[in-house]
This record gives structure tokens, C-alpha cells and sequence, in this order.
């Protein structure tokens, strides 16, 4: 039996892979009437009066979001939003495993930008959290933008920002490797999507220079026709010489690759026109863009992608856990830039530089350590950016 039937086969005998337990014993009348009426009236009547109560009298300070719309899910596409359940269940059951952060799945029935947004606002005050998850770019951009004007709670979408955090905790130790600084490398990035953005945009503030997109069309650059907003953005932050092709074209001479876009959209030549020492990150689920064997074969330095089958496995699950831990333990208003850096480097710093070596530049997604690390480091970052609440 396959991992897909053998999913399918215990999913059935799941029939969820969450449920809600009680925290509260109610085994006869007077536990009943205080976790109940009468006394429970206590409690309503505090955070009436003080509306942050609700953070320490409910389960809200410990409780996120998980929240799609069905429209990225996975590698599957705009499969809807009952269809993307499975995947919002799993998540919740990661936060819980990894960071004892409990989750709960929202499927929104809707992929207009003013209902989603509305719809979460609306829900907002039950939760310490908004983790939005598979929604389709462009709309994924002003979705999360929206939210994090509207909320004082953290909003964050890990298919954008866990994604380019533990992509560049992987540079970061892969470099070491490699003797290269980020400031001098050429960062070519196929995939022009949320994933893609937000990887650009987090390795520049980590210091890149010279960084490359591409999607279906060829090089982003500035003005191309049928740039959309986000895609402008970027693309005057990146490809300042305009440079103009195929993939093939841009990652000539490159010393990065990373992938968040097809199966087999690179190829063994491709990899032998980069400089020596290059470093390739094929994240594409389940089949990446090019396997790692083959690229070790035309002179691939470190590979890394997002299976759990090969080496360095670029795994979200270092980051999100312990970046709600980190925000909602100090009640942060958002999760801000120093919150993703300072993740960004916990992770890197989880490798040991003694063990460090091109098949182990990313701890591994059990690594008990990750967690606690990244919530430290972002917890601290909240509270020197100033935007904690205690």
C-alpha cells in the first residue's frame, strides 16, 4: 500500500485528526456551576470590563486560526474549501505536536478578497492567532495586508513566510558550506507566486543583492507585459539589470537555485552552466524540480528540497509552531519583520557548525529543539520591536 491509500485508509479511521477535549472537570454540581452558569457570569462581566481578560480567562491566549479558502491547496489546486479540510486539520495537529498551541481549521466558503477578509475580522476575537493557509496569489497579498491593518492579533501566512524563514535558515548554513557570502551570490528563484515573493523579499532583507524570479513567462524585470501588482513589486527590487529569457537563461552563472513552482523545471545543464559550489533548493511537492541525485551528478554542492526522503528537507514545521508560540506568549499586536529574522537564524542556529556538512545544513522536523529556539528568539524580537503586550 502506498503513503497516498494508506492516508486515505487511516483518515477514514481518524475521521478528524483534532478534537476538543474539556479543560475543565464538570463531574457534579458544583464544578458544573463554576465552569457554568451561575459562575461563569464572573468571567463574562471581567472581560466586559477589560477586554484583554479574554486572553487569560479563555483559551484565546492559546488558540489559532488555521484558515483557507481552497483555493492554493497544496499541490492541488483551486480544490475548494471542504476539500482543503484535511489540510487544515493537519496543520492544527502540527501547532498542537510541535508547539502545544492549540489550532482549529476555518474554511471559508468564498474566494472574494472582501468576504474572506470581513469574514476573519468578524471571527477575530475568538482567537490569540490568524495562520492563513493556501490562499492563491494575488489575492493571498492583500488578503493577509487587509488583516494586519484591521487586527491586533498576529496574522501570518506560511505558505509566504514560514516558507522564505526556513528556506533562508537552509542558505544560510548552506553558504557556510560553500564559503560564499549572501551579499555576493546570484539567487535565481523559479516560481513567482506567494512562495516565490516572499522568499525574494525575505532574503533581501537578509542581505541578497542580486536575486532573480521567474515563472511561466520567463525573468521578471520591471515593466514586463502582464506583470501583476505583486509581480511589479518585486521586480524592482530584483533584476535590476532587467535581464531578460528563459529560466535556463537567468540561472547561467548562478550560484542559487531555489524552486517553488513545477516538477522538472530544471535540468542536469542547466545546473552545470551555474558557478562552482551551487546550491539548489527544488521545493516543488510532491516532485521537485529537479531530483537530488541528479543535480549532485552535474556538480550540485548542497540540494535541499521539501521531501522527507532525501536530505535537508525544508520543512515549515521548524517555523510556524514556534512563531505563533513566541507572538502569543508575549501577546504580540503583529508578527513583524525581526520577529521572521530572528526565526530565521534560531533555525540556522539549530545546526551545529561541528556537524554541519552539505547533506545537514537544516535540523530535522523532530528535532525537539527547533521549537523552544524559535520560540525564544521571536518572543524577544517582539519585545525589542515593541510590539508585545507583556
Amino acid at each position: 500500500m502506498d503513503t497516498q491509500q494508506k492516508s486515505l485508509q487511516k483518515h477514514e479511521e481518524w475521521q478528524g485528526k483534532i478534537e476538543v477535549i474539556s479543560r475543565a472537570p464538570i463531574t457534579n454540581k458544583e464544578e458544573l456551576s463554576l465552569a457554568y452558569t451561575p459562575g461563569v457570569a464572573a468571567p463574562c462581566l471581567a472581560i466586559h470590563e477589560d477586554p484583554n481578560k479574554s486572553f487569560t480567562l479563555t483559551r484565546r491566549g492559546n488558540l489559532v486560526a488555521v484558515i483557507t479558502d481552497g483555493s492554493a491547496v497544496l499541490g492541488l489546486g483551486n480544490i475548494g474549501p471542504k476539500a482543503g479540510m484535511p489540510v487544515m486539520e493537519g496543520k492544527c495537529a502540527l501547532f498542537k505536536t510541535f508547539a502545544d498551541v492549540d489550532a482549529f481549521p476555518i474554511c471559508i466558503s468564498s474566494q472574494d478578497t472582501d468576504t474572506i477578509v470581513d469574514t476573519i475580522v468578524n471571527i477575530a476575537d475568538s482567537f490569540g492567532g490568524i495562520n492563513l493557509e493556501d490562499i492563491a496569489a494575488p489575492r493571498c497579498f492583500e488578503v493577509e495586508k487587509r488583516l494586519k491593518e484591521k487586527l491586533d492579533i498576529p496574522v501570518f501566512h506560511d505558505d509566504q513566510h514560514g516558507t522564505a524563514i526556513v528556506a533562508g535558515a537552509a542558505l544560510i548554513n548552506a553558504l557556510k558550506i560553500v564559503n560564499k557570502q549572501l551579499a555576493d551570490v546570484k539567487i535565481v528563484i523559479n516560481g513567482a507566486g506567494a512562495a516565490g515573493i516572499a522568499i525574494a523579499k525575505h532574503l533581501l532583507a537578509m542581505g541578497a543583492k542580486n536575486v532573480i524570479l521567474a515563472d511561466r513567462q520567463g525573468l521578471l524585470y520591471s515593466g514586463r507585459e502582464g506583470n501583476n501588482d505583486a509581480k511589479e513589486e518585486i521586480s524592482r527590487l530584483t533584476n535590476l539589470d532587467k535581464q531578460k529569457g528563459t529560466l535556463a537563461d537567468g540561472i547561467k552563472n548562478a550560484d542559487v537555485f531555489l524552486g517553488v513552482s513545477a516538477a522538472g523545471a530544471v535540468n542536469q545543464d542547466m545546473v552545470r552552466s551555474m558557478n562552482e559550489g551551487a546550491i539548489l533548493f527544488p521545493m516543488a511537492n510532491p516532485t521537485p524540480e529537479i531530483f537530488p541525485d541528479e543535480a549532485i551528478a552535474a556538480g550540485a554542492k548542497v540540494v535541499g528540497t521539501g521531501r522527507s526522503d532525501f536530505p535537508n528537507q525544508i520543512n515549515n514545521v521548524l517555523a510556524f509552531p514556534g512563531i505563533f508560540k513566541g507572538a502569543i506568549s508575549v501577546r504580540a499586536t503583529q508578527i513583524n519583520d525581526a520577529m521572521c529574522m530572528a526565526a530565521t537564524y534560531a533555525i540556522a542556529d539549530c545546526v551545529k557548525q561541528e556537524l554541519l556538512s552539505p547533506e545537514y545544513i537544516i535540523p530535522a522536523p523532530f528535532d525537539k529543539s527547533v521549537a523552544a529556539k524559535v520560540t525564544e528568539a521571536v518572543a524577544k524580537a517582539a519585545i525589542d520591536s515593541g510590539v508585545a503586550r507583556q
